[in-house]
């Protein structure tokens, strides 16, 4: 199964769903993100990048609330901020 991620117009990730790898394969019968991003289009429309659930590429298995860098080609956890709640 393969995994792609939705991003919205910042680059957040807002789903992410799991694919059959059928939909995947192109001609030859070789795996191809380009396949499985326009299976993902026809469904749901939007922007869409493909997530390793191993991190085997692009840093990070994205989550709801990731951030994609298309200069690093990485998913990049929300950052937390430290809140004091007082004394």
């Amino acid at each position: 199964m393969a995994h792609f991620a939705q991003l919205d117009d910042n680059n957040i990730v807002t789903q992410v769903i799991v694919v059959n790898n059928n939909e995947l394969l192109d001609e030859t019968g070789n795996e191809s993100e380009a396949k499985g991003i326009a299976f993902c289009q026809s469904l749901f429309g939007g922007n869409w990048k493909q997530t390793s659930y191993n991190a085997k590429f692009r840093k990070n298995y994205a989550g709801i609330g990731f951030t994609y860098d298309p200069t690093t080609d990485e998913f990049n956890p929300p950052i937390i901020e430290e809140v004091s709640l007082g004394d």
